[in-house]
């Protein structure tokens, strides 16, 4: 063993030793080389591989900001809807808001209606009231002054009431046939007129309501029609001046409410084809007539009602109706 250790250093140390380790080292030194040459491939790669990925990154990079932008975007138009939502939402609740207050002055108004609906029928029942008093007084006042002449004359067929209420007095009672004097026997159906007439214009409350108390002649149509008029208006202011100065001239203080008229054959209430037609037509009629300023008085008064429109007048004029 011994020998063939010393046999192989001698051999190293041979000439032919030294060219068996120049290759060697050569053979090393081009693996050293292979291995950087591998290295240095693999970080070639490892760089391209590198490289390709940060390019894939920058452009993923590049698509996540577009996306990003995209997303931005939307974000906005999105803020800009809500903004948009919360203007219109605010008009919404401004139109409800209004809404509720126009409900309110609605049911206000409605209730003011109501009210002026109520007043208007206590008016128009007051008037209808006030109305229906001034129509029973005309026909009591006329009543009385037919009673009280048919109390004296005792028949009942020479004083009537017309159809337009007025008192209707047949020639016969106080004229002779053509003439306009008054009979004698007659004077007490006036005086009976007289003390009607004067207690009833002294109650201011019923003297209020008359505007005049007009004594009309009329005739038959036999004669001519001047005649005719100059009679029928004798006839009416003989009457008309003895009810002024006639028992002790106690009805004179209410001469202002008192007329004469003379109507001739102009009015006829039957034919004046018969005689019993023309003695018709031959009378003194006694008319009193309202004042107009009195029943105006009372409708005006309604009127001052401050009603809201013409449907509340017309909704209580129909609810009076009824």
């Amino acid at each position: 063993m011994r020998r063939s250790m010393v046999k192989t250093a001698s051999r190293s140390a041979s000439p032919e030793g030294e060219q068996g380790f120049w290759p060697s080292y050569a053979d090393m030194m081009s693996s050293f080389a292979l291995i950087l040459f591998f290295l240095m491939l693999l970080s070639y790669i490892q760089n391209l591989v590198t490289g390709n990925n940060l390019q894939s990154t920058k452009e993923a990079l590049a698509d996540s900001e577009t996306q990003l932008t995209l997303v931005q975007t939307q974000l906005d138009e999105t803020q800009a809807n809500v903004e948009d939502a919360k203007a219109e939402l605010a008009l919404v609740l401004g139109d409800l808001e209004e809404a509720k207050l126009l409900q309110k002055e609605q049911e206000e108004k409605i209730l003011s209606q109501t009210e002026y609906i109520s007043a208007a029928n206590e008016e128009l029942t007051e008037m209808r009231n006030q109305m229906q008093t001034i129509a029973v007084l005309r026909l009591s006042i006329l009543e009385q002054m037919r009673e009280s002449m048919e109390s004296v004359l005792g028949n009942r067929g020479t004083v009537t009431i017309g159809e337009n209420g007025s008192i209707i007095l047949s020639e016969s009672v106080l004229f002779d046939l053509g003439s306009y004097e008054i009979k004698e026997n007659s004077e007490a159906v006036l005086n009976k007129l007289i003390d009607v007439f004067t207690e009833f214009l002294s109650d201011e409350e019923n003297a209020k309501y008359v505007d005049s108390i007009v004594i009309s002649g009329h005739t038959d149509d036999i004669g001519s029609d001047i005649d005719n008029r100059a009679l029928s208006t004798n006839r009416a202011n003989s009457v008309l001046n003895y009810l002024l100065s006639g028992s002790n001239a106690k009805l004179s203080r209410y001469a202002e409410y008192f007329c004469a008229a003379g109507y001739g054959e102009t009015r006829p209430v039957a034919s004046n084809s018969t005689d019993e037609g023309r003695a018709e037509n031959r009378r003194i009629e006694i008319s009193m007539i309202l004042k107009d300023e009195t029943v105006l008085e009372i409708v005006n008064e309604y009127l001052k009602l401050d009603l809201a429109d013409s449907d509340v007048v017309r909704s209580a004029l129909a609810s009076s109706g009824n």
